[in-house]
This record gives structure tokens, sequence and C-alpha cells, in this order.
């Protein structure tokens, strides 16, 4: 990223800045409307899976590489449930963790992201093992900008089950994979919302990212454990759906994009309900901003207002406004009829 700062006079200043490179471009899923409930059993045998695509293989968490284990995913929806099938390729299934709420990432895991109001606030995680045990918990906004963990909420009606194909916990073996289908309450979901919080309205787009966390292993006496090297755990693996390009999941401007559809008919075309590129722009420039090489101007006197030149996006006019509680970011597309503001705290709205 490069910078030339123009003076026209002591009080006029513009700061050129050039993003380009820093533009995230996450991946995308259509999901087809289920015309009847399914039956939550991890398996993908009821008639309705049959209208979803499969998703792309998940890679690693920080770019393309693809993990030698395979993971997928496909989903649906109705007005009751958001449904999602996951398949993970897997020579060893274990797990030990049976209460809820534990640290379920202990263990091998299969993990869910998911922010229906796409503001970067207010976001639902879901971690399930192969022994079915849960880990829900809502997030008020991301670590980075001093989010808050919310441990006990506990969705009502949350339906989760596994099915496996080999053996629980039997090292004297190879397995080929566990699955996980879950149907998470769509009352849960909307009331994370933004208003208005009904059922998705068809088009309606919202965030979400799946992860697969991946433990290299030792046995002992027959029982897996997390491989150690020198007294200490070494650093899981962590496959995801959309590359977050950091070891970090807690990045929502990273996440995927879902499209609902009113219709039963999958592999339809999905298409940006706003301006994905200019809505990543923001987000390249509030990471610029809030902890990155400008900083320092985010943090100026209050009620002062600076003109940001774009590189590549001459068109949209950006400017930075510094506030008694921090910043904000204004982003204008003349063109699309959409402006952008995110503050310090990386809440995003649309005008």
């Amino acid at each position: 990223m490069g910078i030339i700062l123009l003076l026209f006079s002591c009080q006029n200043e513009i700061l050129t800045i050039d993003v380009t490179d820093e533009i995230i471009y996450p991946r995308t899923y259509f999901i087809p409307k289920s015309d009847h409930s399914i039956e939550i059993d991890g398996k993908e045998d009821d008639p309705s899976w049959k209208k979803a695509s499969f998703s792309r293989d998940f890679i690693d968490i920080e770019g393309e590489e693809i993990p030698n284990q395979k993971t997928r995913i496909k989903m649906l929806w109705d007005e009751e449930f958001l449904y999602i099938y996951a398949h993970l390729e897997e020579k060893h299934i274990w797990a030990t963790l049976k209460n809820r709420d534990t640290v379920i990432f202990y263990n091998n895991d299969f993990e869910v992201f998911i922010s229906p109001s796409n503001s970067n606030h207010n976001y639902g995680e879901i971690e399930v093992n192969a022994l079915n045990t849960v880990w829900d918990l809502l997030l008020d906004r991301p670590y980075n900008t001093n989010g808050n963990p919310i441990f006990n909420w506990n969705i009502e009606g949350l339906k989760t089950a596994v099915y496996i194909e080999g053996t629980l916990n039997n090292p004297m073996d190879i397995d080929e994979y566990w699955s996980v289908e879950m149907a998470i309450p769509m009352n849960a979901l909307t009331e994370l919302k933004r208003s208005p919080k009904g059922t998705p309205k068809k088009g309606e787009q919202w965030r979400i990212n799946f992860s697969r966390v991946q433990w290299e292993h030792d046995l002992n006496d027959n029982r897996y454990y997390r491989k150690k090297e020198k007294g200490k755990y070494m650093s899981e693996n962590n496959w995801v759906w959309s590359s977050q390009g950091v070891i970090n999941m807690h990045l929502p401007e990273h996440w995927g994009y879902i499209e609902f559809s009113h219709s039963p008919k999958k592999n339809q075309p999905f298409i940006h309900n706003t301006e994905a590129q200019t809505e990543q722009i923001v987000y390249a420039l509030f990471r610029n901003f809030a902890y990155g090489n400008y900083k320092h101007l985010g943090m100026g006197k209050s009620g002062k207002t600076l003109p940001i030149q774009l590189t590549g996006f001459e068109a949209l006019k950006v400017k930075l406004l510094n506030t008694y509680s921090g910043f904000e970011i204004k982003v204008e597309d003349e063109i699309k009829g959409l402006v952008y503001s995110i503050d310090e705290r990386g809440y995003l709205t649309r005008h």
C-alpha cells in the first residue's frame, strides 16, 4: 500500500491511499428454500438435500492451499430453520469433550460463524465435535475491537446430529468421514439482524463462514491426544470455506456471502445486492485507521475532516472524520447512490 500527502494549504490536505492489494473477495453461496422440514440425523439422505449444491472444498485459513482431507458444506432454509450439512473426510475420528459450552475446539470440530446484519457486529458462533457436543456463543463485536463473548447464549430449539462412517475413538482402524447436520432456529438468527428482524426476504444476503479445526494427534494406551512438541501443544490446522487471509475467524468482513432464494432450484446465480467491492474497500480503510499504518490519523482532534483519494477508485468520495469516540469513515458511491459509514468499533452502516 502506498501513500502520498498532497498539501494545497496549511488547512487543506488530501490523503492518497492505495488499498488495491488489501481488498478481500469472499466466496458466495445461493441457498435454495426447502419445501418441507428436514429430519436432523447427521446424514444427507433427506430428499431435500438434493436441491442444494455442495460448496467448493475448504481451504487453509490463510489462503488457497487445499488440505489433504476434504471438507464441504451445503445449505437449505425455510421459515423455521437454517439447515447446514457438513461432510468432513477423516481417517481418525476422535473426540473427548462431552459437556455443552466447553471449549470445543480443543477437539477436532466443525464451526459456524454467522452475521445476519452484515454490520461486523452481533454475530453467532456454533461449534460441534464428533460426539455432537455443542458450544454456542454470541459476540457483540470482534475481539480486535474489544468485543465481548456472551457464553450464556444458548440457542433454544437448536438441532444438531453427527453421523460417523467408521468408528469413534478407535485408533485400530482407518475411518472415512464424519458429517454434521444442523437446524438453526431462524428466530434466533433474525434477532441478530438490524430492523426489520423478520424472515429473510427473497434475495436477502447475510455473511457466514465455516471452519474446521484439525489437530495433529498422538496415541497413548490406544487413546487419542493432541500432539505436543517440547512439552507444548502443536498449533491446530484451520480449514475454512472462505479464506480469512490470517489465522483469525473473528474478522466478519472476510466471511462469505449467502443469498436466500424463495425457489427450490439450486445453482442459481448469486447477485450482490450491495456493491461488494466498495464494501470491502471500506473494511480495508477501517483496518488501516483502526490498527494499521494510519492509526495515528484515526486518533486526531475531534471535529477534523480529512479527504481521502483512493488510487484506482477515484469515483468514490471518501473522508475521515475524527469524533469524540474515535473516527468515522464515509465512502460515497455516487454512481450506485450508496453511502457507507464505519466507525472505530468496525460497525458498518449503509445509506
